[in-house]
């Protein structure tokens, strides 16, 4: 018999999210209380002022997951945005309000007549 290794998280195991996000931000400690990054579960957001800095943030956290084989998915990943969607938020430098296409979803819901 040998010995087994998960590679990826596994699905389905309870703590498997709260795992996750403590193992992220064990990683990302220092860029997280430095304040230009934020991690929640698989979503990390990159943020500043200036495009020289932002490029600096994103080769230090890019040079942290190479060494323990942390993979980046570049297909999911956007770059130099001056707005995200983020938690059913729209995020920019200037604001913070609810996605749109979210709002709709809650207010096309039938009003319930039963309790």
């Amino acid at each position: 018999m040998g010995i087994y290794e998960y590679t990826r998280m596994p699905f389905g195991i309870k703590n498997a999210p709260a795992h996750f996000q403590r193992m992220m931000y064990t990683i990302f400690q220092e860029e997280i209380l430095e304040g230009w990054m934020v991690v929640y579960i698989d979503d990390n957001i990159i943020y500043s002022e200036k495009w020289g800095e932002h490029v600096q943030y994103i080769d230090r956290v890019l040079s942290k997951c190479t060494p323990i084989n942390l993979k980046i998915s570049l297909k999911k990943c956007n770059f130099g945005q001056q707005e995200l969607l983020a938690l059913g938020h729209k995020v920019s430098g200037l604001s913070l309000a609810i996605d749109q296409n979210e709002l709709a979803a809650v207010l096309q819901k039938p009003v319930t007549r039963y309790i």
